[in-house]
């Protein structure tokens, strides 16, 4: 079952898979509730739920529109409350059940030119790391994975990174979908696509300021100040 919002897209994809599809902007509560019990008619039971909706937002907090961050946030962030809150009863009547949440390595490292998008993500990442406390008991094992640079028609990332070196490090999609399954096979709680972004997430982690501090600088030297 595929859910998003344009469904020209949508159609061709549900039938490469042969599966099926419904229209919904997940950042519209009203709209997943509704799409939820739709969906809870033809399959009262759900094994794996996977949020992996996101828009960008790559600009810093005083230049970009206020309507976009809260876009981002409804999307980014509330998108995947909304989801897991409508089809929680079917991953419970699964159990046990699998809710993967596709965060970001911006989910645990603060960047300054995609501020809105950070943080959009740090709530999302607070949200599935509290969310697989409370639902353990329940028998749904929430899973979250923090891909690094990946591109994709809406995150375009080779050529506006900066630099060839960072070039190097974009990944493709297909590597994030080999992630997921083997997060959901092995039970992983928390998995960086690549591994080695772990590293700058314990670095934000144990010294903030001094991460702040060569973000900062990269941050300016990039918008030619």
């Amino acid at each position: 079952m595929l859910l998003a919002r344009r469904e020209e897209p949508l159609q061709a994809v549900a039938g490469e898979l042969g599966a099926e599809y419904e229209v919904c902007d997940v950042g519209d509560r009203e709209a997943v509730e509704r799409v939820a019990a739709a969906v809870a008619k033809r399959h009262a039971r759900i094994g794996l739920l996977i949020n992996n909706a996101g828009i960008p937002g790559r600009r810093s907090f005083l230049a970009i529109d206020p309507q976009r961050i809260e876009e981002v946030l409804r999307v980014n962030y509330l998108g995947s409350v909304w989801c897991l809150k409508a089809f929680l009863p079917a991953l419970e009547a699964d159990a046990p059940a699998h809710v993967v949440n596709v965060v970001s390595v911006a989910g645990v490292v603060a960047v300054p030119v995609s501020g809105p998008y950070s943080a959009s993500k740090h709530a999302q990442a607070a949200f599935s790391r509290s969310a697989a406390a409370e639902l353990r008991g329940r028998g749904v094992h929430v899973h979250t994975v923090y891909p690094g640079f990946v591109e994709t028609e809406g995150f375009p990332q080779r050529g506006v990174l900066g630099s060839r070196a960072m070039d190097r490090i974009v990944i493709e999609p297909e590597r994030v979908a080999q992630a997921i399954v083997r997060a959901v096979e092995r039970n992983r709680r928390e998995v960086f696509v690549p591994a080695w972004f772990r590293l700058p997430a314990l670095v934000q982690a144990l010294a903030p300021s001094a991460l702040g501090r060569l973000l900062a600088s990269r941050s300016y030297r990039r918008e030619g100040k």
